[in-house]
């Protein structure tokens, strides 16, 4: 589950930018089913965003973490970046990104874990774009807890 999280200053981005933005950001990852691709867009104003001591309402900040597939490398980053050029680079906007690779085996969706990607399970969960319960034993999913 990739949770985007642009931190930018309140107008930097119309209503139907960030609508685009969050288009771009879930057809990059058209691997995964769309319902597990977030973003958030977090409003900073100008008095508590600084860039270099100084507040800045021209810079974004991106904050990505990477739950579903780890982030191979950095030809993925530079590709997930293009992505996303026209409302950086292609508006004059400055940006910093960040991303994480997470542990897969210790997020969920609707108390669910996910299933073994490209799964038929998995599969299922793109087909109908929400989370179903499905069959999964020990060894996919990693050791269990002792209750």
């Amino acid at each position: 589950m990739p949770f985007h999280r642009f931190y930018c200053s309140p107008n930097l981005y119309t209503t139907e930018e960030k609508h685009a933005i969050a288009q771009a950001v879930t057809k990059f990852y058209s691997f995964l089913p769309p319902f597990l691709v977030i973003v958030n867009f977090i409003d900073v104003d100008q008095d508590n965003f600084y860039v270099s001591g100084e507040p800045n309402d021209k810079y974004l900040r991106i904050n990505v973490m990477q739950s579903a597939n780890p982030v191979p490398d950095r030809a993925w980053v530079e590709s997930w970046e293009k992505a996303i050029e026209p409302f950086t680079k292609g508006k004059g906007i400055d940006y910093g990104l960040q991303m994480s690779n997470e542990d897969p085996l210790l997020w969920s969706v609707n108390g669910l874990s996910v299933p073994p990607f490209l799964s038929e399970d998995y599969m299922t969960w793109k087909k109908l774009n929400k989370p179903v319960a499905w069959k999964h034993s020990a060894d996919e999913t990693g050791p269990k807890a002792d209750q």
